[in-house]
């Protein structure tokens, strides 16, 4: 028996790993204790997506309902699975820079902390198992933001004569010196440990520094998942808020498919204590007018939305990832979704859903 280890199972990109895992032949043993809902409140749940996803997947599937900070309960765990697991997914987290500002502690043991219980866990019952960790591009701080940037009539853009204008911004960007959020902080943390326990002690360790990590599956919510939210603001008729830089602030997003086949690319030939850029690069990325255009545009529906001169802190103004290092690693890998493939998918999987509950919470009222 092949195991994948998927924790932050029942979301996004946990839930489509399990599933495409599965497809290839993998036992999925999910980890997720729905901390969303904690974290964003009742719309945010991933309760739905875990039930889907054990419908799906049937007896392929072994969930638990653990917190990945109880380093006993991870290591049992582990023990049970042994050498059988070949691959862990790492996608659970505290995804949002603003919630970590209201409580660091809980942010920093969840993502710092978590992933550490995860690694130790895999040295010591799995050490030959691939470990991908879903890392994030806050690890950079607000440094993208000292760029040379010009501002354009719909978005932010670099100066052409840069480095990374025509790819994106590469991993040699610097972490030091930068205001990061204390969620880049934690992630930071993370990030650093999961490449040292590869350089250190040998492990086959990747991280994944993403952009906008979307898809259809995500529960999007105010604070995390900017395009689903966005998507499901406009098809609802929710107030929506863009938070300074004109709305021209330019991310890259890259569609939960398009990054599984990247997880999948590694694990057939992991590598140890790689880093690598992930996200739409120049395939795919949007400014938030451009996104609202573009949401307006495919739903038919008008986003009533208003606009604050205060950014978030740590936001970046533009950030374009360049997935050159994966390329040269993984030659066959290859960005499928752009932005208006990525917003029709999450349109015409989310649609219905949406508009139930919207009646329901009419009915209620």
């Amino acid at each position: 028996m092949s195991v994948a280890i998927v924790t932050g199972a029942a979301g996004l990109i946990g839930s489509e790993s399990a599933a495409h895992f599965a497809e290839l032949g993998y036992t999925i043993v999910g980890v997720d204790n729905d901390m969303r809902k904690q974290f964003f409140g009742d719309e945010a749940s991933t309760e739905w997506n875990r039930r889907s996803l054990q419908r799906a997947l049937g007896s392929k599937y072994r969930h638990h309902d653990m917190d990945i900070r109880d380093v006993a309960a991870i290591d049992r765990l582990f023990a049970e699975y042994g050498s059988s697991i070949e691959v862990v997914i790492h996608t659970a987290a505290q995804p949002s820079h603003d919630w970590a500002a209201q409580d660091p502690t809980t942010d920093f043991t969840v993502n710092a902390n978590g992933t550490l219980s995860l690694l130790e866990a895999t040295r010591n019952r799995a050490p030959k198992a691939a470990f991908i960790y879903t890392s994030t591009n806050k690890v950079y701080g607000d440094t993208p933001n000292r760029l040379p940037l010009r501002e354009e009539e719909t978005r932010w853009e670099i100066d052409p004569s840069h480095a990374y204008a025509a790819k994106g911004i590469a991993e040699d960007m610097s972490v030091d010196h930068t205001l990061h959020s204390l969620f880049g902080c934690s992630k930071l943390a993370a990030d650093v440990m999961v490449q040292e326990y590869g350089r250190y002690f040998g492990l086959q360790t990747a991280c994944f520094r993403g952009g906008c990590l979307t898809g259809p599956n995500h529960s999007g919510t105010k604070l995390h998942g900017f395009l689903a939210y966005l998507m499901k603001c406009t098809v609802t008729h929710t107030p929506y808020t863009v938070f300074g830089y004109g709305g021209k602030q330019v991310r890259d997003n890259i569609h939960s498919a398009d990054l599984i086949a990247a997880f999948e690319a590694f694990c057939r030939a992991p590598r140890v204590g790689e880093v690598y850029n992930m996200g739409g690069g120049r395939f795919s990325n949007c400014s938030m007018v451009e996104a609202i255009e573009m949401s307006e545009e495919l739903s038919g529906d008008k986003l009533s939305w208003t606009y604050t001169d205060t950014n978030r802190i740590g936001d970046h103004i533009w950030w374009i990832s360049d997935t050159s290092r994966f390329e040269q690693h993984y030659p066959n890998w290859r960005l499928q979704y752009d932005v208006r493939a990525i917003l029709q998918d999450i349109l015409d999987k989310n649609r219905e859903r949406w508009s139930a509950a919207g009646a329901a919470n009419h009915v209620s009222a």
